[in-house]
């Protein structure tokens, strides 16, 4: 039998997300919390510009409601909530700033680390003093055997947390794409979570019921976009998943997008200036290849999330 905090979580999340939609879209269009495209991005992205952004307030409170309602039976969800508020709060003052300075900039790149490291370390020892999680680490394909790195899982565990946090950031770029790829995510950290008795199951169904409800609206043609507030959430929200369940070698897996999205950028960034000009991809992040190729937004959508559909079949066979 399936336990009602697997699937509860789900419906409340799905819920509360679905129904704000009607209201917190005109409020934010009203506030003119609208998108700011860059003029030397994709040009068919100029359209989009004046869609309300910040939607990812949806996502954090349906999230957040439904994990209240199952946090006191399972503790273990205490980390991955605050590891997915917190970084969905920078977000957030990410998105003011850009819509109140009407760029594309937002916090600096040191101001952004800084607060990201800050919530990673608070996390790291909320994790060990609060949980009692080990930081051994679950290695794939390995019938469950554990890796103890010592002192070195520290500085992986910050490599780990914000390489993902950014590279599920990067992954946001098309209508749906980053709310599909996570709901597919979700859904496997759930199944994980019932295997091996993690007790974070709700944080997995509360996520995968929020971005149901969120995708409602984002989906192409989005009529509101998550923006930093949503997509630092969802990387908060990986980050923590996986290391509550001692699996952050599994994002490997099971976040192949997200791992293609940020290398692309590393790679392109690279190439360009050791070549000085050359590029490897028409456009980066890799999303945006396909779409200089002619590819249309759904079906990068659709290809990306069967990717990772895939990668988390091989993700369970993993454990």
């Amino acid at each position: 039998m399936v336990d009602i905090s697997t699937v509860v979580p789900a419906l409340v999340a799905f819920a509360i997300s679905a129904a704000a939609g009607p209201f917190v879209i005109p409020f934010l269009r009203k506030l003119k919390m609208s998108q700011t495209e860059r003029t030397y991005g994709m040009e068919t992205h100029l359209k989009k510009a004046g869609t309300p952004t910040m939607g990812g307030v949806m996502i954090l409170a349906a999230f957040l409601v439904a994990c209240l309602i199952f946090l006191p039976g399972h503790l273990k969800t205490g980390p991955v909530l605050f590891l997915t508020l917190a970084f969905g709060a920078i977000g957030f003052i990410d998105d003011y700033l850009k819509v109140v300075k009407h760029n594309s900039d937002g916090l600096i790149a040191w101001q952004k680390l800084l607060l990201e490291a800050g919530v990673t370390a608070i996390f790291c020892i909320y994790m060990v003093f609060g949980t009692g999680i080990s930081m051994a680490l679950r290695i794939p394909f390995s019938g469950g055997r554990m890796a103890d790195i010592g002192f070195l899982a520290y500085p992986l565990l910050f490599f780990a947390i914000l390489g993902t946090v950014n590279a599920v950031n990067f992954t946001d770029g098309l209508d749906g794409l980053s709310s599909s790829v996570t709901i597919v995510v979700a859904l496997f950290f759930i199944v994980a979570s019932v295997l091996l008795e993690s007790g974070t199951a709700p944080a997995g169904s509360a996520v995968l019921g929020a971005l149901l409800g969120f995708l409602l609206y984002n989906a192409y043609p989005a009529k509101v976009f998550m923006g930093d507030t949503g997509s630092l959430a969802l990387g908060g929200f990986v980050a923590g998943m996986a290391y509550m369940m001692q699996m952050p070698l599994f994002i490997l897996i099971v976040g192949i997008i997200y791992l293609c999205e940020i290398v692309s950028v590393m790679m392109q960034v690279t190439y360009f200036k050791a070549t000085h000009g050359k590029r490897i991809f028409k456009m980066t992040p890799i999303h945006h290849h396909f779409e200089k190729c002619g590819w249309s937004e759904t079906r990068i959508v659709a290809v990306f999330t069967a990717v990772t559909a895939v990668a988390s079949l091989i993700g369970l066979l993993a454990l």
